[in-house]
């Protein structure tokens, strides 16, 4: 005869080690895995401190990517302990984790001990919803949603690739998006800047973007900067972002963002298009090579022309710019690894991509320096890139 259910949990308690919540409390921010095995609803009453939310019935598929090290110590717990118990028990006998406990009498029995909880970040009912296809990636989950929402991201123009870039961050959930561009919408960027309509040729491209945003995604707030970037502006405009998606046209501007970005530290996304080939690379400052480590002189005009002047095929911003939007997504979750130190070559005629490995210039002017001591401490701007580039030209 099968044993009932109390009974079998009563034998698997049996069968894997329990401890009590006093020896939990000096095992957090330790080194050990803190797994709240309690479905999504019930972590609204909070959970342990630090603690990472896999639901029991999902804990098979998940634990992989939360805990990879198979000897690393595992504490369960759920509501009172039975769950964490049965979940110890296959963690142990069908994945071979080494050194897993069970909390005894769950969260319920912490916190009558009077212990800390963590009230985690509610979703509403709608956002579950929206993003529920991200909550079933163990790479995203819930934990990274929360990430995404509370992110801020600035957009250098709601271009070619400030479009897709936008709409596909938009809808990924980022909280706040920034985006400068001074420019009107034209009926010859509806070719590729697939953000704007028709209907708003002649509008602003930030109250365009603002518009198509916001019907996309009413999460996202976004922020207009209806200004030429420039050394003036430019770190009062940049500062108090996480993450900058670089989809600017010219070099000007790329040198003299490289300076201020290099300056603050933040991970700049960039890429480049030009006919039907495109690039794309991530200048994290001091994690690897910066903007002028790459080019450390802007080449030529004749080898370097605008799109207004060469063209572009219409589909090719999209390309690059939704491998921008999934970088942007990869750095705030923390998940897979970033085109730092990497420079992405995209050939769409042959649809081929080339890698280069990129490196820091140890003799870098700009990131072999201090970060204070990147723009004139006496004039307290950056260099006139606009001379420097037309000289180099």
């Amino acid at each position: 005869m099968s044993p009932s259910g109390a009974e079998y949990i009563k034998q698997v308690k049996a069968s894997v080690e329990e401890v009590d919540p006093s020896d939990v409390k000096p095992l957090l921010g330790n080194g050990v895995a803190i797994i709240d095995v309690r479905e999504s609803d019930e972590l609204a009453s909070g959970k342990l401190p630090g603690a990472k939310a896999i639901p029991r019935g999902f804990l098979e598929s998940r634990i992989e990517a939360t805990v990879p090290d198979h000897s690393q110590k595992v504490v369960l717990y759920c509501a009172s302990g039975a769950r964490s118990a049965l979940a110890a028990n296959t963690l142990v006998r069908d994945l071979g984790y080494e050194d897993v406990v069970s909390m005894k009498g769950g969260i319920t029995l912490w916190k009558d001990r009077g212990y800390d909880v963590e009230v985690p970040f509610q979703f509403t009912p709608e956002q579950r919803q929206r993003y529920s296809r991200h909550f079933l990636l163990p790479e995203v989950g819930e934990e990274g949603q929360k990430k995404l929402l509370e992110a801020k991201v600035l957009l250098l123009g709601a271009g070619g690739l400030g479009s897709p870039t936008a709409l596909y961050l938009a809808a990924a959930g980022v909280g706040q998006l920034g985006i400068v561009d001074d420019d009107e919408v034209d009926v010859s960027n509806l070719q590729r800047q697939v953000i704007h309509k028709t209907s708003t040729v002649g509008v602003a491209k930030v109250d365009s973007a603002e518009a198509a945003i916001n019907e996309l995604n009413p999460d996202v707030k976004v922020v207009k900067y209806p200004v030429r970037l420039d050394s003036s502006n430019i770190m009062e405009i940049i500062e108090g972002y996480d993450l900058i998606v670089d989809g600017v046209d010219n070099f000007p501007t790329r040198y003299l963002l490289n300076d201020a970005t290099v300056r603050l530290k933040i991970p700049v996304v960039s890429a480049a298009i030009l006919g039907f080939e495109g690039q794309l690379s991530i200048f994290a400052p001091y994690d690897g090579p910066c903007y002028r480590c790459l080019f450390p002189v802007p080449p030529p005009a004749e080898l370097a022309p605008s799109c207004g002047a060469n063209g572009v095929l219409g589909v090719l911003p999209g390309t690059m710019g939704l491998l921008q939007a999934t970088e942007v997504v990869k750095l705030i979750i923390g998940a897979g690894t970033p085109l730092i130190g990497r420079l992405l070559m995209y050939d769409a005629l042959d649809a081929t991509t080339t890698e280069l490995k990129v490196r820091r210039d140890p003799a870098c002017p700009i990131c072999s320096r201090e970060p204070e001591d990147i723009s004139s401490e006496e004039m307290g701007v950056f260099p006139d890139y606009e001379a420097f580039c037309a000289a180099a030209g």
